[in-house]
């Protein structure tokens, strides 16, 4: 059954911006894991995509190492996150014929705004993308 809301902390919600930020001219992108269905652990991962001003594609060695670590730990993959440096934070035609968890929380950000930073989740399943509400919290 698809969430109707999605709560996510607020320290990691800056935490993605923040990165994101540190990055405005290509797409960061990286992995959240959840332990007991509330810890969320970020695993940043560098973006290898030719043209990474446009798309991400994850390092696949880091990406790799990053779900170990996560199985190591006892998380499980709650989101693949990244951002959009010049477009809106909704997923791309890129992002949907590349989206190979459809159970993950895909988290975009997009940096095309006006000083304001915005951040969107939607699951992706089979090209086609539902947004999910997410809500900060402490």
């Amino acid at each position: 059954m698809m969430p109707t809301e999605i709560q996510i902390p607020r320290k990691l919600a800056n935490q993605l911006l923040h990165l994101a930020q540190l990055s405005p001219k290509h797409e960061i992108c990286g992995l959240i894991g959840i332990q007991n269905d509330s810890s969320l652990h970020c695993y940043p991962i560098n973006n290898v995509a030719d043209h990474p001003e446009q798309q991400f594609l994850l390092d696949a060695s880091q990406q790799i190492a990053a779900m170990s670590k996560m199985r190591e730990s006892n998380q499980e993959l709650f989101a693949i996150y990244h951002s959009h440096p010049t477009a809106p934070a909704l997923p791309s035609s890129a992002d949907l014929a590349g989206s190979n968890y459809p159970e993950a929380l895909n988290l975009i950000i997009s940096l095309n705004t006006k000083g304001i930073l915005e951040m969107r989740g939607f699951i992706i399943n089979q090209e086609s993308a539902q947004e999910i509400p997410l809500i900060l919290s402490a």
